[in-house]
């Protein structure tokens, strides 16, 4: 499990949070409760329809979780409710992200059957789910890249910026924020 550390105005918010009243007057917590840890945001996902490409699926969410602290993948238990549903279709790969850490992805057979690598494709759709936009034309070194970088391309780690956006998408949010221009479909 991975853990945060409050900086900056989190702290503040913590502390302003700690703080109780006592005989009228207000005490803060203690100055260490500022370096108070956060867990990761647990995100649940289904891949129970990803069909062929569940060990795709489940090698992309931990590249996922091997690269950032803010936010852990974890596959859904028997009758656990998902955030995200990963789903096998004959169209190209996509992502329809509702909020930030919500949505469905479609793992498409289209790209696949082009000679796209399936696990890019599930890190690739996955970030677009923790908020990512493409970014295309892009080189592989650039998991946002998808599509443009090429079937040669089988790099399925997101770059420092990627992990950087993550980390500040998730660092401290409030669950249910949208992540910003990302109410439509993401086709890649």
């Amino acid at each position: 499990m991975y853990v945060r550390t409050l900086t900056g105005g989190l702290a503040a918010a913590a502390l302003v949070v700690s703080l109780s009243l006592t005989g009228g007057q207000a005490v803060a917590a203690p100055t260490d409760a500022q370096d108070a840890p956060l867990a990761a945001r647990v995100l649940i996902y289904d891949a129970k329809g990803s069909a062929e490409f569940k060990s795709a699926v489940d090698r992309g969410a931990a590249i996922w979780n091997e690269s950032v602290d803010a936010v852990e993948l974890r596959p859904a238990a028997a009758g656990q409710r998902a955030n995200i549903r990963v789903l096998a279709d004959d169209g190209w790969p996509r992502a329809l992200p509702t909020t930030l850490g919500n949505g469905t992805v479609y793992i498409g057979r289209q790209a696949v059957d082009q000679g796209y690598d399936t696990i890019r494709i599930s890190a690739h759709e996955l970030g677009h789910i923790l908020g990512l936009p493409d970014r295309k034309p892009g080189p592989c070194s650039s998991l946002m890249s998808g599509s443009s970088a090429g079937t040669a391309c089988t790099n399925p780690y997101p770059n420092a910026a990627e992990k950087t956006e993550v980390e500040e998408n998730f660092g401290g949010v409030l669950v249910g924020r949208a992540p910003a221009g990302r109410a439509e479909v993401i086709v890649d």
